[in-house]
């Protein structure tokens, strides 16, 4: 891998929005570190880029996590960080399985801060740099059945805002950005065995899109980034709602659809 390029290192870069973070990053010039637990996947993602470093990592097991941030502290030539691995479950919180929660707060929470502190002190030091954590619109409220999804992106939102006012209060031009998209077309709600058919095709949003409209989003500086002008007003209606609207609205929704839904 030439050192003289930027380099850019991808989770979850085995399908859906991280591969297309990969592909248009290569595009852009940077130098890859593509990371997911598929292995198959990313060697032929590294293959159709034609050079990109592969580290098959469960990023929800502290051991391969840690070798994970030890590869991001050893980049000297990092520019870029996107953390976006993640998944969602479907079901009431006390009838699924715990073990499920714990392994999404693991992968939503802990390895994006993790992931996170290990970039930062590099690009802080170098005085260049960006982290770029997908969220979800689902941060921005709640829905019955998506309890631990929607609180870990809901840290997550808040945790980006928080590294944003400590870069800033700091001086340094290293730049965060949550991304928040809504309903997103990839492998994400088949991996849940959620019908895409029960989403209005309109509410769909091509992963192509998103990873445009976050690239946009950085150079402009934006710290949230909502693609799409159907989830940018929804994101403002919910901030509006009082708690008991947000209530009603929510479980009058998720009854009407019969099932329960994860954005993203």
């Amino acid at each position: 891998m030439d050192i003289h390029k930027p380099l850019a290192l991808v989770t979850g870069a085995s399908s859906g929005i991280g591969a297309t973070f990969a592909r248009r990053l290569a595009k852009d010039g940077y130098g890859l570190i593509l990371v997911a637990r598929r292995r198959d996947r990313l060697e032929a993602l590294a293959r159709e880029l034609g050079e990109a470093e592969t580290l098959v990592a469960d990023l929800t097991s502290d051991e391969q996590l840690k070798l994970v941030e030890e590869r991001i502290r050893a980049a000297a030539n990092l520019e870029l960080l996107v953390n976006n691995a993640g998944f969602g479950t479907v079901g009431r919180f006390f009838d699924i399985p715990v073990d499920s929660q714990d392994q999404m707060h693991r992968l939503h929470v802990m390895a994006t801060l993790r992931l996170a502190h290990a970039a930062l002190g590099g690009m802080v030091a170098r005085g260049k740099g960006a982290v770029i954590n997908v969220s979800s619109v689902a941060g921005f409220g709640h829905s019955p059945g998506n309890v631990s999804y929607c609180a870990t992106k809901a840290w997550m939102n808040s945790f980006t805002e928080g590294l944003h006012l400590d870069l800033r209060r700091a001086g340094s031009p290293v730049k965060v950005q949550c991304l928040c998209p809504g309903f997103t077309l990839s492998e994400f709600h088949d991996v849940i065995r959620m019908d895409p058919k029960r989403v209005p095709g309109w509410l769909w949003t091509p992963a192509e899109d998103v990873v445009e409209a976050s690239i946009r989003g950085l150079a402009q500086g934006k710290l949230f980034v909502v693609p799409g002008l159907f989830y940018k007003v929804l994101v403002k209606f919910e901030g509006w709602m009082p708690l008991w609207a947000r209530t009603a609205l929510a479980i009058r929704y998720s009854k009407r659809e019969g099932r329960l839904t994860t954005a993203r």
